[in-house]
């Protein structure tokens, strides 16, 4: 077993990274474990960001990453590019075990594993991320003012989306694979009574086009069974011009590897914490960014949330020390 540290962070992104420049410059020497694969979380998918604060020009997602990530170096955080199969996180020593056979232990663990937006899997998804389709309205609305766009889903989260997007959007149609929309009554009405939304329900997007820069329009097709009609449906197979597809059919946290930890998650897997600190039901866990919020998923909300999972790990440790010293 390697050295016992004081805070090992699982996961990077605005949340672990920011929870590593923090730790670093109280002097904690924090490992970060990034990652084999995701290091860097989402925003590494990510084209221009505008809305961080501190870039009036907007920054590419993989470099605002990087940034960060060297910035924890600067303060002595150690970077691993693995993953994490499992943890014990329960007693006065913390042990994650990692893929190939890897294994460390900490006084205190910081989980920031974010979280993955459901995808459709349809042909075209992949190819045009980045150039017409997207999972934030939030982050990228803007680049489709005057633009026809597609938001598929029937949450809450999906009419949120399309009543966003018709800030900047020409037209906004949200499709929806059941006849009734899922979000709560008040979003319903809300998006029925807004003259630039448009519905199809009962179809479900199979396919994303494009000319091969960017996205033109999506294949529909209908739900119901063949020669069953339904209103506001698509035909079996129909083509709806669209320059932007956004797609709000949910998240998956990335908790699998706590399944038998016995940390608190909720029935969605997502991490719960302690009012708005960052503690978590197991002493010395703490749970940063999306992998323990669903309500904004933002990068900069994941970054403060860093930052008080970092103050709440320093506290923590500070308290050990404490402890000890008066035995």
């Amino acid at each position: 077993m390697s050295e016992l540290r004081q805070v090992i962070i699982v996961g990077s992104g605005p949340a672990g990274y920011t929870a590593a420049i923090y730790l670093g410059r109280a002097g904690f020497k924090p490992l970060v474990i990034a990652g084999a694969l995701t290091a860097g979380g989402q925003l590494i998918n990510t084209t221009e960001v505008e809305n961080f604060p501190g870039f009036p020009d907007g920054i590419l997602g993989p470099d605002l990453m990087e940034n960060m990530q060297r910035q924890a170096e600067r303060f002595g955080a150690e970077i691993l590019y693995e993953d994490v199969m499992s943890a014990d996180l329960n007693g006065p020593v913390k042990t994650v075990y990692c893929s190939g056979g890897l294994e460390f232990s900490a006084r205190s663990v910081i989980v920031a594993t974010g979280a993955a937006y459901r995808k459709l899997d349809v042909p075209g998804e992949i190819d045009y991320s980045g150039k017409g389709v997207s999972y934030c309205a939030t982050c990228d609305g803007f680049f489709f003012r005057n633009k026809p766009v597609v938001v598929v889903g029937g949450g809450d989260s999906a009419l949120e989306e399309a009543i966003f997007l018709t800030r900047f959007a020409s037209s906004v149609t949200v499709v929806h694979r059941r006849g009734e929309l899922r979000a709560s009554k008040i979003m319903v009405e809300r998006a029925m009574a807004n003259d630039k939304i448009d519905f199809v329900l009962n179809s479900i997007v199979t396919s994303i086009n494009g000319d091969g820069a960017a996205v033109t329009s999506v294949t529909l097709e209908s739900t119901l069974p063949e020669g069953v009609s339904g209103e506001d449906h698509a035909e079996e197979i129909a083509t709806l011009p669209a320059q932007g597809v956004f797609v709000a059919i949910g998240h998956e946290p990335a908790t699998a590897f706590l399944g038998d930890s016995g940390l608190a998650m909720d029935d969605r897997g997502y991490i719960t914490v302690d009012g708005a600190s960052t503690r978590t039901s197991i002493e010395g866990v703490f749970a940063a960014g999306d992998c323990a919020d669903h309500e904004y998923m933002q990068a900069v909300a994941a970054a403060g949330m860093g930052c008080r999972a970092a103050l709440d790990a320093q506290a923590y440790m500070d308290n050990l020390a404490a402890l000890n010293n008066l035995e």
